[in-house]
């Protein structure tokens, strides 16, 4: 059985619970300054963060990795993996942390919330850094508009709508997080031996009770909300123009959320934005091409 203090790791940081919107989240900080928040994707944990953030904390910002609801030592509540209630985790957590606002680093599913975050609470959300994922309504179109490409793509991803999958997805200490892992990511990173070492480190997390099913949930309601009223309503409310400048950086090897999918997204930002292809990265770009996404990512957090 593996155990929540797997994903407690030690380093240049401090462990911390924070209560917010109902829940408690698990927050590893370092440093001080601005506050900067990291939200990691699917199948990942905090730890996503740990190389990156430790760079932009020494460059003067308060930096903080969590674990969002149902992953490492967060809480895993049987519901709330909604689109409005894990927006509202985020924020929740930025006041929680005793901030009025705070620049946002999402990757993946992280990214996905990061522009639900932005949308929902402008006020909230100085500044996004979106890794690795289109804009939520862009996604969706591309599912319907292009069949043979993004709907292939994410073929893996309609099958987390079968019941009890999470069984299927930590069967032999989690090895389809590693299949999936291998398949995201991009050639030159794959043959290294961090490579080898992430992916145990996020097959185990992905082993801790409760975080398979609860990481699939976020997954089923998007699927489940395409033909309810709280879906019709997630997307309006996702129509209205972020008014927060974006900065967004893509693997132009992605297989998850291929590049032709993401580079839509600009068109729901009014507000200063960027669309950056980074060569030679898949999926986790954080990963793969960390020198290049921390002097992007501090290029764009010092922007006035």
């Amino acid at each position: 059985m593996v155990d929540e203090s797997s994903v407690l790791v030690e380093g240049p940081w401090t462990h911390r619970f924070v209560g917010a919107n109902g829940s408690r989240f698990h927050v590893v900080e370092a440093g001080t300054g601005p506050l900067v928040l990291f939200l990691h994707g699917f199948p990942e944990f905090w730890w996503a963060w740990h190389d990156v953030m430790t760079r932009v904390a020494d460059a003067g910002f308060r930096a903080v990795a969590i674990d969002l609801r149902g992953y490492g030592a967060s809480d895993k509540p049987p519901r709330g993996y909604d689109g409005y209630t894990m927006a509202a985790d985020v924020t929740g957590v930025i006041r929680a942390l005793g901030e009025r606002s705070a620049m946002i680093v999402g990757a993946g599913a992280g990214g996905m919330i990061g522009w639900a975050a932005a949308a929902f609470h402008p006020k909230l959300v100085s500044r996004l850094v979106v890794l690795g994922a289109a804009h939520p309504l862009r996604l969706r179109a591309a599912l319907f508009a292009d069949p043979r490409g993004q709907l292939a793509a994410s073929s893996t991803v309609l099958r987390f709508q079968v019941p009890r999958y999470e069984h299927v997805l930590t069967r032999d200490n989690a090895a389809l997080v590693g299949e999936l892992m291998t398949q995201w990511t991009g050639p030159t990173w794959r043959q290294t031996a961090e490579f080898t070492e992430y992916v145990d480190r996020c097959r185990e997390a992905m082993q801790i009770p409760q975080a398979a099913f609860c990481a699939l949930e976020a997954y089923r309601w998007v699927a489940r909300s395409a033909l309810r009223l709280q879906g019709y309503r997630f997307v309006k409310l996702m129509q209205h123009p972020l008014i927060t400048p974006t900065l967004q950086l893509h693997g132009a090897l992605d297989t998850a959320t291929l590049p032709r999918t993401a580079q839509g997204s600009g068109r729901y930002v009014i507000a200063p934005y960027e669309w950056r292809l980074i060569p030679d990265a898949g999926h986790f770009l954080h990963q793969e091409a960390p020198d290049v996404v921390t002097g992007e990512i501090l290029r764009w957090l010092k922007t006035s």
